[in-house]
């Protein structure tokens, strides 16, 4: 069922358990992360990134994210990851998504502010909840903490303030994509962030943190965690191994391929603590 990402993220936050984003952009990947969430009764949440069109544009794979949400008996929400404009945003909602990030991160603060502040006020007249991000979670490459552009948690209330936004995604040390080296999660900004707002807190590039740092994150008040990396590194671990193995059949390796998406989706629901959160 569609549900509003706001009632689920502040039903997360006050029982003290992370929410999966799941990132997808085809079938397998779909099917796979509804299979777990009908096996471990959590609420999900389905996201679509702006580099997601040239594989699938959204106005057609919006469709089919809602159709399954619509047929699931647990909470579902259809999220836009990581717009980068206005208009994006637009389209998302026009689209059928349900929840929008509108990410400015890595322009100057009032610059940030001001793009936010224009979606939120597109999104709340229209019941649309809305996240963005302070600080800046870089993209995948060589990970580094040098020069790091951590959340400020003396910025953090009056970005909040003055955007309205219903989420806050921070920057603590996580990193898109796959870590170079192990990550390195700072609790002290964390805390001082948790302690300085009231809105869910959202953890980015959560694929490849260790599962103790994922627990101590989830303990300490973040309530949204997205996944995709690790999705698509099983997913090809298995179609290589199907290669290896002379696999001939493209529906096989689909299968499988799901199967793979799957276990990933499973495992970081029980992680998270939301198994059975759903019902």
């Amino acid at each position: 069922m569609l549900v509003n990402m706001k009632d689920m993220l502040e039903k997360a936050k006050e029982e003290g358990y992370g929410v999966g984003n799941f990132d997808v952009f085809n079938t397998e990947l779909l099917k796979g992360v509804m299979e777990a969430q009908a096996q471990c009764e959590a609420p999900v949440i389905l996201a679509y990134s702006p580099p997601f069109e040239k594989y699938s544009p959204l106005k057609h794979y919006a469709k089919a994210m809602i159709s399954y949400a619509e047929e699931s008996p647990y909470p579902v929400v259809i999220h836009y990851d990581h717009g980068t404009s206005y208009e994006e945003c637009v389209h998302a909602v026009e689209c059928g998504c349900n929840a929008i990030m509108i990410d400015a991160s890595s322009k100057p603060f009032e610059e940030n502010v001001a793009l936010v502040k224009k979606v939120v006020d597109y999104c709340h007249p229209l019941g649309i909840p809305v996240e963005a991000e302070l600080g800046h979670v870089g993209d995948e490459g060589e990970y580094t903490l040098e020069n790091y552009g951590y959340t400020d948690p003396s910025l953090a209330k009056e970005f909040v303030e003055r955007t309205g936004i219903d989420f806050l995604a921070v920057a603590i040390g996580n990193q898109h994509g796959v870590y170079t080296r192990e990550p390195k999660i700072n609790y002290e900004v964390l805390d001082a962030v948790r302690s300085a707002v009231s809105v869910p807190l959202v953890l980015h590039g959560a694929s490849g943190i260790p599962e103790e740092d994922i627990r101590e994150c989830c303990r300490r008040g973040i309530t949204k965690i997205n996944i995709h990396t690790d999705m698509l590194l099983n997913a090809i671990k298995v179609v290589k191994a199907d290669m290896e193995a002379g696999e001939k059949s493209y529906h096989t390796m689909s299968k499988h391929h799901c199967e793979a998406v799957k276990e990933v989706a499973l495992d970081k629901m029980k992680l998270f603590g939301s198994e059975g959160k759903g019902k």
